[in-house]
């Protein structure tokens, strides 16, 4: 089965979605201001993507016979948008960093299901990080 290397990588990828996803939905509540119409849906429905990644990536861990983690990483809703857009886009640009490194580990251990998982999963999390810049060039 897996390395534990690559379950441990897992268990930081699924730390990461449920991160996201709770900033992202708290970001969505909390933001008011003049651009929050425009703003509030992407985060609402990024946060339930994130959501839905962290399910995948745990049914996949949980198969390969690790224990998926219920802890996120740590949380920053921040005080305005632009606080709430810098932290977002750092966090899909550690996202996207690390799940290249997955596809890689994957590849390496010949674990095509899993390289497959977060080649999708990638695609999305880089769809979010042009989303967060072309949202942060308007303010």
């Amino acid at each position: 089965m897996a390395s534990e290397n690559l379950k441990e990588l897992l268990n930081q990828a699924i730390a990461r979605e449920i991160q996201v996803a709770i900033q992202y939905m708290w970001q969505h509540v909390q933001w008011r201001g003049v651009k929050h119409f425009a703003v509030t849906d992407e985060f609402k429905s990024i946060a339930i993507q994130e959501m839905k990644h962290a399910e995948v990536i745990a049914e996949r861990l949980f198969y390969l016979g690790g224990t998926p983690t219920t802890k996120p990483s740590p949380i920053f809703v921040g005080e305005n948008l632009r606080e709430m857009l810098e932290q977002d886009i750092k966090d899909e640009e550690n996202a996207i960093t690390l799940y290249k490194n997955i596809i890689k580990v994957a590849s390496d251990e010949e674990d095509v299901t899993t390289k497959k998982i977060f080649e999708d999963i990638l695609k999305d999390e880089e769809e979010h990080h042009d989303t967060f810049t072309s949202l942060f060039e308007d303010i």
